[in-house]
Order: C-alpha cells, then structure tokens, then sequence
C-alpha cells in the first residue's frame, strides 16, 4: 500500500468550499428514503443585511444536530428560508431613496414594493451565500420566503380563518406608536431601556381662584392633551379639590379633577395629570369617567393642530423644551429633578415608543394561549433548558391581544375591503375582480395596512411545507422535530409558533425547543455596531475556517449561559482542527508498504482494548448530551477522546509496533490506528464537518470496514457492549498516572527530553494492577524516555531519588545521575521561599476577619483554593529538598 500524503499544513480555505460543492451536488442534504424523519426548520433570517455572530451560533449549533441525526440514520431535513422583515426592510429602503433625494411617497407604493422586492432578492442571495460558507447542510430545494406567492396564500387564508371566527377585529386602541417607523408595534416588540429624565412639578390652579393643585410628570409636552387631574379617592388632601376644575396652564382650556382608584398616592404629588390619548392607564382612567380624548401628536411624532399654535411642528423633544420655558414664564413652574424611569423603545428601530390612539386589526389571543399552555401541559412541547416553561407559562397566562397591523407598504397586505358608501366590509381569500370593486353606488378600497412581519412567521413550520394544501411533505415532515432559536425571541415567535400550530393543524409544530444561548463579547456585553465590538462570522470562517466558527460555538454555548466571546477565541476550534489533520496526516503517511488487516484476524491487546473501550464511553456520552441538548458536553467529549486518548496516548503508544523491525507488528498497528482514526472522524463530523470529510475522502479501503461514499451519510458511531473493558480502562488509568508523574518530574527538575532516567516501582500488597503495570514496562519506558525500570513489593535502596506516591503504589525516581543536585537544590529553595511567602500571605487574609465579613463568597473560595494549592506546592518541594540532600 502506498503512503496518502496530506498538505503539511492545515489550511481549511482548499477544500472547505469545494466540500460543499461535493455535498451539494451530491444530493447530501436532502432527506433520505428510509428512517424516522427529524426535522428542523430554520429561525428565518431577516432579508436587510448579512449574518451576524448570532445566526452563525443559531446556525452552526442546528448544523450540529442535523449532521448528527443524520449520521444516525434518521431521514433528516433542514428547511432552509428568509424571512421579508416589513419594518426594518422598508427602512433600508426608504434611507436608499432619501439619498436619492426622493420618499415612497413619491415613487408611489406599486413603485416602491417593486424596489424592495430588489432589495430583499439580493439579500436573500447574499444569506444563502453566508449559510452555505458556514456549512449549514440545508436542503435547498425546499427553500422557502415569508413573502412567495405559497406563504402568502396561507398568511391570508389565516387572516380570513380568524376574521371568521371573530378572532380578528378591528378597533380604536392605545398602541405602541414607533415614531421612526410610522407604523404600530405589538407590545412585545417594545424593549425596555432605563433612561434618566426629568420629573417636572406644575401646578395646576383652580378655576375658582381658591388655590392650585401641584402634579409631576416626566412628559410636560403631553399637557397640552390633558383633560383631567387625577387624585386617589381615599386621599385626605385632595378630598375638597374632588368635583372642582383647573385651568390648564399655556392653554384656554379647563378641565376636571376626579378621583380614581389607579393614581398612586405615594409617587410625585399624589396628584396625576390625565392624558387619555397618549398614556396606556390614562387611556382606560378616561373611559370610566368618560373623558374627551384629545391626539395631539402627528404620525412623525410631531405636535399637531390641536395644541396651541406656537407648539405645532415641534418634535416632541423641542415641545417639552418650549413646554417648560413658558411654564417658567407664566409662573406655573415649580420645580424640576433627576428622575431614573424605564422607557419604551421599538424593537427594530430603537426609537422611543409614543403611546398612540389609532384604528388597529388585533388577535384575541387568549383561546389561542388556552391550546398553546395545553400543548405544554401534556408534554407536546418540551424547552431545553427546562427553566424557560416558566417564561412560557407565565406569558401565556397574562397574555394580551395582538396588534397586527402595520403602517407599511412592504408586507402582507390586509385583505379587507371597505365600501365608504354602504360601510360594508369585505374580508377575502381573494382578491376581487374589477367590475366588484365598483358596486352598490360605492367604490371599495383595500386597507392600506399590512400585517406584522411575526403573523407570517408564526405560520412558519407547517408553512413551509405546503400548508393549507396537504402535500406529501406536510404529511411526512409535519409536526417538526426540533426548533433551535434564541431566547429573546420566546414571545414573538416561539409562543405565537405553537398558538398556530395548534389551532390550524391540531398539532404542536415542533417537541423540543432548544433555547440558545445568546452571543456577547467577552466582558459580557451584547454585541452592537455602537461599540464597536461585534465579530464577523465570515471573517472568522476565512480567518479559521468554518469547522473553527461551529467547533468553538458549541464547545462553548453551554444551556443556559451566553456565550462570552471575542475574535482570538475561535482559535479553539483552528487548534483543533490542526490537530485533526496533524494526526491524520501522520498515520496516513506510516500506510507506506503496509497491508491493512481485517480486525477480526487481530487478538487485541490491553492498550488497544482500552482505546476502544474509551471510544465507546465517548460515543454513549455524546449521546446522552445530544439527546439533552447539551451541545457542549458533546464536544468536550468527542475532543477530549481525539486529543487526549486517542493523539496523546494511543498513537504515542502505537509508536511501540510502528517502529519495530516486525513487518506484522507494523501492520497490526496501523490497521488499528486507521481503524481508530475513521471511526473518530465520523465520531467528529457533526462538529468538524469539512476536515473529517476531507480526510474521510482520502482513507484507505478497510478491510470489514462498510465506507459510505462520503461521510456525511456515513454511520455515526453505535456504542458496542462488546468493547466494554472496565477492568483494563482501570489498569491503563495506572499506567497514565505513573507516566504523568514521571513527565511531571522531568519537566520541574527541567531534564531534557533526551536524557533517560531510571526509577522503580513499589507497589503495595494487594494492589490490583501491579502485573499490569509490570506487562507496560516497555509502554513506559517509551512514553517517560526511561529505561532499567524495575518493579518490586519492596525497594530499599532510594539513595538519590526522588519519590513520587501514586494510587497504590510509588516511583522512586533516580534523579542525581540526570542533574546537577547542588543547582537543582537552590532552585528549589528560592521556589520555596517565594511560594512559602505566597502561602503566608493568603493565610493571613483568610485570618482576618474584616475579610471574611467584607468579600463576597466567590472571592472567599478562591482565595482557600490558592491557599490550598501554595500549601500542596511547599509541601512537596520541602519533599524534594530532602530527598535530595
């Protein structure tokens, strides 16, 4: 047989894409005819840009369990999809053409869709390029758009199903009001965000002149829309002002004082100005007593017509500005303060929400919520990690309804028509011929509103497969298997998901959901443009190559912690990568002359039982993560077993048959070592995709060996009762710990790699392994460059050596004929005496009591766990300086 030669260095970017080519036009990524389908539809990028860091973990971690599955025989599919984005896809849009110094406005909205139709086609092409450069092994056959002409037909066949059930329904309500994006948000597309303002005082004087009644408010500008002042009924110090009114000051307006339960006694002056238009609970306080609502805000977020005429056209900033300023002037100002409140902002646009009464399309959602808290109550739905069922629940009980309409053009139009003649109301699956829209004396017209982005989304799993037609897919791959998705999107998407689900199919779309961690750079902060601190997926991908990008994301994405990660950590995954191809390149080159032998004609030895038996306790363990989705205990197992068992000792002690004079011996030992090395690569493939399909393509044929034409459909590793080998594991764990002491002596007394030693080892009555340590005598000797080795119950003679005590036995080490003694010696002391100062002081801080009482308990741990590890190092050096001497 002739030696394989691989590139000597590793260098991902000459294959990694002419891999993917092969699985592509291979046919690889589509699901094969046999097997229990497992399927997963992938969480639909947005069509406005290029992937971030978080698609590449989303992405790669789904790439994992795909591959995996795969391999295990499962007919797997990846349904691949854009998603079209309304909001922040219009926004693109619009910042295009104001460069171009026009609006949609003036292009018109037929124009106008027709442009971001482009616009959303060229990013859709530029995501699909990305996905594939990572290696998602999606069948892109299937690929699908929230937006073509099939998904269309489903969003409207829901609307209308809804409209129908009197699930949908039109009204005038408080909604978010996104002032960069001129349209609605739902409430859960409004974030949060803790800003410091001012709390503003203003009195309020009565109409009768006997007085005024004082009120505070971080909005002074929403004055202008007050049409009461609100006191709590059982608050003794505005019981008389209860039935009275007050001239609202910089207007001619006068307006009551009421009392209501909802104002809180406790905050600012116990008094609350009433805006119903422009504040949630003001809203509700103005229907019971029966308000005038007064808007005085324009879309823009302007001031409109119905303030004062100096106000109008101010933004909303300006307003509050000029507000208090006049306030000052006409004596009604009282006082202003630093005032730390939590803000709205919108979710795609980051502009602060206006509180805005509007006509708006809504979901009832609580029968939903019924059947979707149902779907997890019986176990339909499972989370991973388990702690986000409460997050579920706990939305779902308190759910409100959804606010679907969006002031867009790009979007899934409304389909509904309004005759303004007759008010008649027409909601259609189709779209109606000319000669209707003319009838009845009346010209209909379709509302100019589209539908959320989300609404199109939550259809997404049963969707993408052909629904409301039944076609041979939604019958085969329909309930999904698993969703893989972060878990800042739970309300928006992953709840609304099984709602629809469940009340147009019956069945919940997927069973696990495996929540993701969330990416942020390594001081723990979210990655944003602002700071500068975001990392490219593909410049890691051609920095270090794609197999770098997933390996690191998973080893590291841990359930239930972000990721914490910047661009020097994916040197985890290239390091790995590295030594993948280093081992494979060395083995393939010993191939040279040698004849592979079937394994079943080869009497294993202990080490070689005790490799195999490591490989079977990996692939069981791999198992059990991936079936738990512990994604990174999965491939701390799989690199632990190539690093460690596999390249550091069974290859290190392979060298013993490599390099002897015995033709047998040489290919006995890479017959096995090929063996090892294919089964680790499948066992590595869904992790390390490209480089074990690179190597895979380029083995041997083996004898006994069934090879599948590429690795990506090859087996996955089955775990085997018959390579079980407790005892052996155990007698090879005293092996690797008389060698690890050895080297670790070698390496503090700084003796060179050339230089043999010669120790004997003692070991006590009764010791269970004793014979076996006896039968590695030659393994040893290799792997400490040793040599005269003696084993024995009993040593006497220890004169200039070191002892190193071991689990049931000790190693004399004989150190004088390898050292310099006297140098060694005041090397030794100088350590000693630094560490033992080390030890001193860490005994002293642990001694006071100011500390114990004044550091946190994470502090405290490690500061015991440095004093214990001074105190073991001093310990064995003042060993070491009598041994010596």
């Amino acid at each position: 047989m002739q030696a394989v030669e691989l590139a000597k260095s590793f260098d991902p970017n000459e294959f990694e894409d002419r891999i993917y080519e092969m699985w592509q036009t291979g046919g690889y990524f589509s699901p094969r005819d046999g097997g229990e389908p497992f399927v997963v539809v992938i969480p639909p990028p947005n069509v406005t840009g290029v992937l971030h860091l978080g698609h590449g973990l989303n992405n790669s971690l789904q790439d994992l369990i795909v591959r995996y599955q795969r391999m295990r025989g499962r007919s797997a599919l990846w349904v691949p999809g854009t998603d079209h984005a309304g909001i922040a896809t219009q926004s693109v849009v619009e910042r295009m053409l104001a460069d171009e110094g026009v609006s949609r406005e003036d292009i018109g909205r037929d124009a106008f869709i027709e442009r971001t139709w482009k616009v959303a086609n060229d990013h859709r092409k530029t995501i699909v390029k990305q996905l594939k450069k990572i290696g998602s092994s999606c069948d892109w056959s299937r690929e699908r758009f929230t937006l073509d002409d099939g998904l269309s037909t489903a969003v409207r066949d829901v609307f209308v199903s809804l409209y129908e059930e009197g699930l949908v329904y039109r009204g005038l309500y408080m909604v978010n009001w996104s002032v960069g994006a001129q349209s609605a948000v739902s409430d859960d597309e409004v974030e949060f965000k803790e800003v410091t303002g001012r709390l503003t005082h203003i009195d309020y004087p009565l109409e009768d002149g006997s007085g005024a009644i004082r009120v505070a408010t971080t909005r002074p500008e929403t004055m202008l829309g007050d049409t009461a002042v609100a006191v709590h009924p059982d608050d003794e110090r505005y019981s008389s002002y209860v039935g009275k009114s007050v001239r609202l000051p910089l207007t001619d307006r006068v307006i009551p004082v009421i009392a209501d339960e909802y104002v809180d006694r406790e905050f600012g002056t116990g008094a609350v100005k009433i805006t119903p238009a422009h504040d949630p609970n003001d809203y509700e306080i103005g229907k019971r007593h029966d308000l005038e609502i007064i808007n005085i805000l324009n879309k823009d977020g302007r001031l409109n017509d119905n303030v004062p005429e100096q106000y109008r056209g101010l933004s909303t900033a300006d307003a509050r500005k000029r507000v208090v300023a006049d306030l000052k002037a006409c004596g009604a100002f009282v006082r202003d303060e630093e005032h730390v409140h939590q803000v709205g902002h919108c979710y795609r646009t980051g502009v602060a929400i206006e509180p805005y009464l509007s006509e708006q399309w809504f979901v009832r959602m609580k029968p939903l919520a019924q059947e979707a808290l149902a779907a997890w109550q019986s176990g339909d739905v499972v989370f991973y990690p388990r702690r986000w069922e409460n997050t579920y629940r706990n939305w779902l009980e308190g759910i409100r309804d959804w606010c679907i309409s969006r002031q867009l053009w790009w979007g899934h139009r409304i389909p509904v028509w309004y005759n303004d003649a007759t008010g008649e109301v027409r909601c259609l699956r189709e779209d109606p011929v000319p000669e209707e829209l003319v009838e009845n004396g009346g010209q209909w017209r379709q509302d100019t509103d589209v539908l959320d982005t989300w609404f199109s989304s939550w259809l997404w799993p049963f969707t993408v497969m052909g629904w409301p037609e039944q076609t041979e897919d939604l019958a085969k791959f329909y309930p999904t298997t698993a969703l893989v998705t972060a878990y800042d999107i739970i309300f928006f998407w992953v709840a609304r998901m099984i709602m629809a689900g469940m009340h147009f199919t019956g069945k919940a779309p997927f069973r696990d959901i495996y929540m993701t961690s969330l990416v942020r750079d390594i001081q723990g902060r979210k990655m944003s443009k602002s700071l500068g601190n975001g990392v490219d997926p593909l410049e890691i991908v051609e920095e270090y190559g794609a197999d770098a990008l997933k390996f690191t994301l998973a080893f590291m994405a841990a359930q239930g912690q972000d990721v914490l990660i910047d661009k020097g950590t994916f040197g985890l995954g290239s390091r790995f990568g590295n030594k993948i191809w280093n081992a494979a390149r060395y083995l393939l080159m010993n191939l040279d002359g040698r004849t592979l032998l079937p394994l079943s004609s080869i009497d294993l030895e202990p080490v070689d039982r005790w490799i195999f038996h490591r490989l079977n306790e990996t692939v069981k363990g791999v198992d059990a993560a991936m079936a738990a989705y512990r994604l990174n205990d999965a491939a701390q197992l799989s690199y632990e077993f190539f690093w460690n068992d596999f390249c550091d000792w069974y290859i290190e002690a392979s060298k013993l048959g490599l390099y002897s004079d015995d033709d047998s011996r040489k290919d006995r030992a890479v017959t096995l070592l090929v063996r090892v090395l294919e089964e680790s690569l499948r066992l590595l493939h869904p992790f390390m995709s490209f480089i074990t399909e690179e190597i895979y393509q380029r083995l041997p044929e083996i004898p006994e060996a069934d090879r599948a034409d590429a690795i990506i459909v090859a087996p996955y590793p089955a775990a085997d009762p018959a390579r079980e080998a407790p005892e052996v594991a155990a007698g090879f764990a005293a092996v690797q710990e008389l060698i690890r002491l050895v080297r670790t002596l070698r390496s503090e007394f700084t003796i060179p790699p050339s230089q043999r030693v010669r120790f004997t080892v003692e070991c006590e009555p009764g010791f269970a392994y004793t014979g076996f340590l006896a039968g590695h005598r030659e393994l040893i000797e290799l792997l400490t460059t040793a040599e005269k080795t003696g084993f024995e119950t009993a040593v006497s003679d220890t004169a200039g050596s070191v002892t190193l005590v071991g689990n049931g036995f000790r190693v004399f080490v004989i150190v004088r004929d390898a050292i310099d003694a006297d140098a060694e010696i005041a090397k030794i002391e100088k350590n000693l005496t630094k560490t033992e100062a080390l030890l001193s002081q860490t005994e002293r801080k642990l001694a006071n009591p100011g500390f114990l009482s004044n550091a946190s308990e994470d502090v405290v741990t490690k500061e015991r766990a440095k004093r214990d590890e001074f105190a073991g190092v001093v310990s064995k050096l003042r060993e070491y300086l009598a041994q010596l001497r």
